[in-house]
């Protein structure tokens, strides 16, 4: 975890079967799917404004974490079809009680070995006091998650 002050960062891979372009497809312009893949913990995905796969869209999750029912409105920041990854800013939600910015970027690449990829969780944030506790249960639901697409997408979900 690198930190500067009240801002810090947490980082993840998953190693995941399904290919790269697979996920990244499920998470960029299929995110209202999602909620198939893992209902206890996802259970939609709203578009409020553009279109999915977009920058500049719009989206609310309904999610269960750490035991409560939450909402997550984020703005997607950044999309690279060519590195499989999407960025998201979070605009309101319960995350935004306790840090001022909050920033996940989500990579698929090849493995190195084999067949299958490597899922980079990047969680940039910066707390709003230092009593706050690290994001380290909802990187741990990140994975979860992770698994979880993967387990639909080897199916052909």
């Amino acid at each position: 975890m690198a930190s500067s002050g009240l801002k810090h960062k947490l980082e993840a891979d998953v190693e995941i079967e399904a290919s790269p372009e697979k996920f990244h497809d499920l998470f960029c312009n299929r995110p209202h799917k999602l909620h198939h893949t893992c209902t206890d913990k996802v259970q939609g995905c709203e578009l409020l404004e553009g279109e999915f796969g977009t920058v500049g869209s719009k989206i609310c999750w309904s999610y269960f974490h750490d035991g409560k029912y939450r909402k997550a409105k984020q703005v997607i920041e950044a999309i690279d079809p060519e590195k499989n990854s999407i960025t998201f800013k979070m605009l309101e939600g319960d995350l935004m009680e306790e840090y001022k910015t909050f920033v996940i970027t989500i990579q698929a690449s090849p493995k190195k070995q084999g067949e299958g990829s490597v899922v980079h969780w990047h969680l940039d944030y910066e707390m709003l006091h230092e009593q706050i506790d690290h994001p380290e249960t909802l990187l741990q639901f990140f994975r979860e998650i992770s698994a979880a697409m993967d387990s639909h997408l080897i199916r052909g979900f």
